[in-house]
């Protein structure tokens, strides 16, 4: 369920994002899915990939170039997914920036009342169950 949450989210921050920006369009709401999904997809297998890769380059630049590599990201997935196009090469680094800052502020906003992260404050309960012991 929570998965389906989260892609939902990242669906939302495309659709949010395309309305924003004008080099990135979203023909419909399967596609910013599809978008979503394929975002996730390079993101959890061709991300870290690039990370490792241009790690040099990376730490000269202080991080900065994983802004690029985001952008990198998101013009491959407007070119795999029908119906999502990135124009541009700012358009996809401001895309990529603003998709991650929505992406997190909504799932802060909805993890908020969890106690799943997200500053909900994680603790557990511990009651005293006999003289030295806690449980």
């Amino acid at each position: 369920m929570r998965f389906l949450i989260k892609w939902l989210i990242l669906t939302l921050s495309v659709l949010l994002v395309a309305y924003l920006l004008e080099g990135i369009k979203v023909s419909g709401f399967f596609s910013a899915l599809m978008a979503a999904a394929m975002l996730g997809f390079l993101n959890v297998f061709f991300r870290p990939i690039l990370l490792v890769l241009t790690l040099p380059v990376n730490l000269l630049s202080l991080g900065l170039f994983t802004f690029l590599i985001n952008a990198l990201i998101l013009k491959m997935a407007s070119g795999v997914i029908s119906g999502f196009e990135v124009q541009g090469f700012w358009t996809a680094v401001f895309g990529a920036l603003l998709i991650s800052i929505v992406n997190g502020l909504l799932n802060a906003f909805l993890s908020k009342g969890n106690n799943e992260g997200g500053g909900g404050g994680n603790f557990i309960d511990l009651r005293k169950r006999g003289r030295d012991r806690w449980a």
